[in-house]
């Protein structure tokens, strides 16, 4: 059996059918080239007969894709198969996707007509579509819920009929993976014709299985997998491409293989993301934020030790420079270190004892420690214990009260305490401190600055004091700016001899 697994891209068809994520041409044909770097061999560009924008996009990518098989969706309706024929006019490569249900459900309700009337309509619309193309492909639409000796049937009298691909969808998602590998399997040991056509695998994710399913029907004879980038289709969602083929590629035991070049999965993941400003889910694999991310300090450890321990996909393989280990109150020593070295810190074991007392003091204030925080601690640290130290600051203020501050301060290793009101509560923080210190102080200059981004992250404050004719600069930083401005202010004092 042929070891090629041939990557159907139903992105700008069925991943397009997601509310909210329609595209234009230009966007299309966009996506549609990325694809074709990517190495996708079919690219289902859209349903022309259901809209004059399908018709222009199906019409365009046809001009400007040239390896793939363009591909255009019908219903077992002529005048559908006859406008597919026109708007795949351009296409060097042009495949008709053609189809009907064949599901007790689809026939008795939805179609209202006959098993046999099914039977012959498929096979009519594949006959009638080899008039316009050598390539057609078959879909019967909820063979998930079929009764395989009728399925069996269907597929042998289409590919009689001519048709090239046979379809073999789980629209509905309702398959558990055995079933749906045992469908594909029946049809391979069934259909006597079986071998005059590439049969397709094509899962919905209604229950979460549409990546088992479809590697379940590759696994029992499936050679082509529909699919989309990130996953993205009706409802649910469709089977993941970068799923499917990372499964393909980490799994040698399998031998098989696709045209897929992963290292541009990542890029074209966020290309369509943006595009139909659908955000990719954190923790989504392969391409989700947390997918090569670690923040325990037990998988960090491991990860810094040797990278397989916790990671089965090198992330440079999907495009991604490398592995994150992300620093929140569950990281360890091991992972702070490696961050440290990375910022060019190379600290002792006791300023890295240090380091690592503040970091988890400030981590259980943050949801995460970025560098500009490690560098602000580093800072801190080689600055070593100063004459004077915040040690306690309660402030009370409110729209009808009058701001009052205590503060606590450790001088020469003395803890004193004042209380004083002001204009607001870093004011009246500050006349707290003054009354502290033997010494008269003007605030020149205050600066508040935010680091990053977020109500937790931490806020960065400059202050300048003048003392007989000399100006003292102060720095400080905190999750909360009253408290960062006035340990600015106590340091730019402390400086004071």
């Amino acid at each position: 059996m042929n070891d090629k697994v041939i990557i159907f891209d139903t992105t700008l068809r069925d991943g397009e059918q997601v509310p909210g994520c329609q595209l234009n041409t230009i966007e299309k044909i966009q996506v549609a080239r990325a694809l074709e770097a990517l190495g996708v061999d079919v690219i289902e560009a859209g349903f022309p007969i259901s809209s004059p924008g399908d018709f222009k996009s199906v019409v365009e990518i046809s001009k400007v894709v040239s390896n793939p098989v363009i591909c255009a969706l019908t219903r077992a309706v002529k005048k559908d198969i006859e406008v597919a024929a026109e708007a795949l006019e351009y296409a060097k490569r042009k495949r008709i996707h053609t189809g009907i249900g064949t599901s007790p459900f689809h026939i008795k309700y939805k179609i209202r007509t006959t098993p046999e009337e099914i039977l012959k309509r498929a096979a009519d619309a594949v006959k009638y579509a080899r008039k316009f193309v050598d390539d057609v492909e078959f879909y019967a639409e909820d063979a998930g819920r079929s009764d395989n000796k009728y399925l069996a049937k269907v597929i042998e009298a289409v590919i009689k009929a001519g048709a090239t691909v046979v379809n073999i969808p789980d629209t509905t998602g309702y398959c558990m993976p055995e079933e749906y590998g045992e469908k594909i399997r029946y049809l391979k040991e069934n259909v006597p014709n079986i071998d005059k056509a590439v049969i397709s695998t094509h899962c919905h994710n209604d229950l979460g299985m549409a990546t088992a399913n479809t590697m379940m029907g590759v696994v029992n004879g499936a050679r082509q997998v529909e699919v989309t980038i990130n996953g993205i289709g009706e409802r649910a969602g469709n089977t993941s491409l970068e799923e499917v083929v990372m499964i393909i590629k980490s799994h040698h035991d399998l031998k098989l293989k696709t045209d897929i070049n992963s290292k541009l999965i990542f890029s074209t993941s966020r290309l369509v993301s943006t595009l139909m400003s659908m955000p990719v889910q954190a923790n989504k694999a392969i391409v989700g934020r947390n997918a090569f991310a670690h923040s325990s300090g037990i998988h960090q450890d491991g990860v810094l030790k040797k990278r397989e321990n916790y990671e089965i996909i090198d992330p440079v393989e999907v495009g991604i420079r490398e592995s994150s280990i992300i620093l929140t109150a569950r990281s360890g020593r091991a992972a702070l270190s490696h961050r440290l070295e990375q910022l060019g810190f190379t600290p002792n074991k006791e300023e890295l004892d240090e380091i690592y007392h503040r970091f988890l003091f400030l981590a259980d204030k943050k949801k995460e420690i970025n560098d500009e925080d490690i560098r602000i601690l580093m800072g801190e640290v080689a600055q070593g214990e100063k004459a004077l130290k915040l040690e306690l600051l309660q402030v009370t203020c409110g729209k009808s009260a009058i701001p009052v501050a205590t503060v606590g301060v450790r001088i020469n290793g003395e803890v004193h305490t004042s209380t004083s009101s002001g204009n607001g509560p870093i004011d009246a923080a500050f006349t707290a401190v003054k009354h502290l210190i033997s010494k008269t102080v003007h605030l020149e200059e205050f600066l508040i600055q935010a680091i990053t981004k977020g109500s937790d992250d931490l806020g960065k404050v400059h202050v300048q004091v003048e003392h007989q004719g000399k100006i003292y600069y102060g720095f400080g930083t905190n999750t909360d700016i009253i408290t960062a401005s006035v340990e600015a202010f106590i340091d730019a004092l402390s400086k004071i001899k």
